[in-house]
């Protein structure tokens, strides 16, 4: 089940991403526009806009969460591994993203204080990308 909703879901996502979708969605609001007149603008006109883009917004959501969900886990694997594979890395930090967001505030906090003892964020980030460069 989980494997079709994958398959399902992936082909989903790259359909609704196709300039032909947009154009598809773009020709039945205008057909939906245009029809307003020979409908009188009646409150079944605009039901059926309504109806239907909630219905779609609504779908969206969940392939476009499931989407970014795999997106998230497959890049926190090729993290853990490239950390798994640099010598000097530590790898304590592989499994992290399991932690609670004040932990992995803590974790950042005092990574930024090993870099420097700055306050100043843009400083602490130039100091940690010349660190990084001179480890080469």
């Amino acid at each position: 089940m989980s494997k079709l909703f994958t398959k399902f879901s992936s082909a989903m996502s790259f359909a609704a991403g196709q300039p032909i979708t947009f154009i598809l969605a773009m020709t039945a609001v205008i057909i939906w526009a245009v029809t307003g007149p020979i409908f009188q603008y009646s409150e079944t006109w605009q039901l059926i806009i309504n109806t239907g883009t909630t219905i779609i917004t609504f779908l969206m959501v969940f392939l476009i969460q499931n989407g970014q969900n795999r997106d998230a886990a497959s890049m926190q694997a090729k993290l853990d591994e490239l950390v798994r594979a640099v010598d000097s890395a530590r790898e304590e930090f592989i499994g992290i993203e399991h932690l609670t967001d004040e932990e992995i505030t803590k974790i950042r906090d005092s990574l930024e204080q090993e870099v420097g003892t700055r306050t100043d964020k843009q400083k602490t980030a130039d100091d940690s990308v010349d660190k990084l460069l001179r480890r080469r």
